[in-house]
């Protein structure tokens, strides 16, 4: 079931973080009052799609997990999850708590189109960046607590590297010139575009070795492409490495194999 909880609505609990005041009536004892305090929930944190960065491209959905974890001394039962994005990114669900301590839901988001959906979810550039999680969770025993702005994640946009080094085979110690493009998905268009002034970084492998070694750093032309020129020396595999940005998930491309001949 899918509810969109009315902001800054309560139910019969308590928030966290904001002060609170108790009146104790007559007869009652302040250690009463002190052990119906310590009853409210507990909400200790959330993790989103197990701490990784949530990447989506422009077919396919993503679907991750966002669990919330917290106490109660009658357990939790239940938890509403709201993600919030840039420029009003949205998405709201809620899930029963598969134990006393933690209630985990699956979110699905995509970035193309969802023709003849009730309820289609379309995600646009602007959503691209830090979101944040609020949660109000359920005890078995009725009491509830909100829980706002209790973790961040990383909500972006897919990227893919292209690579090829040539000529080969080659001479040793003549140039070759490695090129490749960086693209992004364009969550408006639905479609890859060049992604402009990125440094990505040009690595180089043995043949006998498994380690990559950067050798140069080249950023990105206004249409996203690369070129540099190296040196032949052993032969090898040449790729291109982007760590990614605040918006934009990283890439690597497959290693372009040179023989290099005496």
């Amino acid at each position: 079931m899918i509810r969109r909880p009315v902001a800054g609505v309560i139910r019969r609990g308590a928030v966290v973080g904001a002060a609170t005041g108790l009146l104790v009536g007559a007869g009652a004892s302040a250690d009463a009052a002190s052990d119906s305090a310590l009853s409210d929930p507990v909400v200790s944190g959330v993790t989103v799609n197990s701490g990784h960065d949530v990447i989506v491209g422009i077919t396919h959905n993503v679907s991750f997990p966002v669990t919330v974890t917290g106490s109660d001394d009658s357990g939790l039962l239940a938890a509403d999850v709201d993600l919030k994005g840039p420029h009003g990114g949205f998405y709201t669900t809620d899930a029963m708590c598969e134990s006393g301590t933690a209630c985990t839901m699956v979110f699905t988001v995509n970035a193309h189109p969802a023709p003849g959906s009730d309820d289609p979810v379309d995600l646009a550039n602007a959503n691209a960046g830090t979101w944040s999680v609020d949660t109000l969770v359920d005890a078995n025993d009725g009491d509830s607590v909100y829980a706002p702005n209790v973790g961040t994640f990383a909500l972006k946009r897919a990227a893919q590297l292209t690579v090829n080094a040539a000529p080969e085979p080659v001479a040793k110690g003549a140039w070759i010139t490695v090129t490749g493009k960086l693209v992004r998905a364009n969550w408006d268009t639905y479609r890859y575009a060049g992604y402009a002034g990125r440094a990505v970084k040009l690595q180089f492998r043995p043949k006998d070795s498994s380690t990559y070694t950067t050798v140069a750093t080249v950023t990105t032309s206004n249409t996203g492409t690369l070129s540099t020129k190296v040196n032949a020396v052993r032969d090898g595999y040449w790729r291109w490495n982007f760590a990614g940005s605040a918006t934009t998930g990283p890439a690597k491309a497959a290693g372009d194999y040179v023989d290099v001949r005496p």
